[in-house]
């Protein structure tokens, strides 16, 4: 099992040279990934945030090895075309280290959707992460693009340079376990990331209904898990888990940060 880092980028941590300092740390004691929140805002008494793409821009810059991404970013509130640009650029940047996490995200924890006009319909955001999806894996070929859907019109649009990771960027997705058409839609990419957990037994049936849906497919694919620094990892790499990312507070400070990684990545 791959460890990763998953930092919400709050108060100490809404400097984006800090979070890349964080990082080459996190690279020096071996672990395996390091990703970021994506969130336009927080509960009080959070008031400082970063932006999550230039923040991956600088951890990119600042190491070597450790994969890198939004864990996860809410499409339905991003424009895919300029997706596109960004995650190739931030793959080409990164020499192909780049996993795309995407998902509806939720409006109860931040009001971050209700506060700026965003769509708060889940089935409607459903809707238009499914396309933006589409686009993206369009996109990511280098051929161009001709899309006209319900909710996005890219018109014969080539997006170049491509990524470095071939055939393209890897794509997990969030899920709650037991609702059907998200599973659906982590079974068709590279990598499945359920939410809402409360025990390792539906972890394990969320695994078991994901790979049911993946039939005979041969292509890799990574599971990843939430787990508080210190938690027994045992049960869920049994179950199928791939990575481990750490469950850190919103308003986890930097020394605290620093300890999850001198502890190092999960045995």
């Amino acid at each position: 099992m791959r460890s990763g880092l998953w930092l919400p980028l709050f108060e100490e941590l809404a400097d984006p040279g800090v979070v890349a300092r964080l990082a080459a740390e996190a690279e020096e004691r071996g672990w395996h990934g390091v990703f970021v929140w994506d969130q336009l805002r927080w509960r009080e008494p959070i008031r400082q945030v970063a932006d999550p793409w230039i923040t991956l821009a600088a951890i990119a810059a600042a190491t070597e090895q450790v994969r890198l991404g939004p864990m996860v970013t809410p499409l339905a509130r991003r424009r895919p075309a300029k997706v596109a640009r960004e995650t190739a650029s931030l793959d080409v940047l990164s020499g192909g280290r780049l996993i795309l996490g995407a998902g509806l995200g939720a409006d109860r924890f931040a009001g971050e959707f209700s506060k700026t006009g965003e769509e708060l319909d889940d089935r409607v955001r459903g809707e238009m992460l499914d396309e933006a999806l589409e686009i993206l894996v369009a996109a990511w070929s280098g051929e161009p693009v001709t899309h006209r859907g319900m909710h996005y019109l890219v018109d014969d649009v080539q997006f170049l340079p491509r990524p470095v990771h071939l055939p393209r960027v890897p794509v997990w997705t969030a899920a709650f376990p037991g609702h059907v058409k998200p599973l659906r839609r982590a079974a068709r990419y590279d990598g499945f990331f359920p939410v809402g957990l409360e025990s390792a037994d539906q972890f394990a049936e969320a695994v078991a209904a994901v790979r049911d849906l993946r039939g005979d497919n041969p292509a890799p694919y990574d599971i990843a898990v939430e787990l508080s620094p210190g938690s027994d990892v045992a049960p869920y790499a049994e179950a199928g888990a791939t990575w481990w990312m750490t469950a850190l507070d919103p308003g986890i400070s930097l020394d605290e940060v620093r300890g999850v990684i001198r502890e190092g990545p999960a045995g």
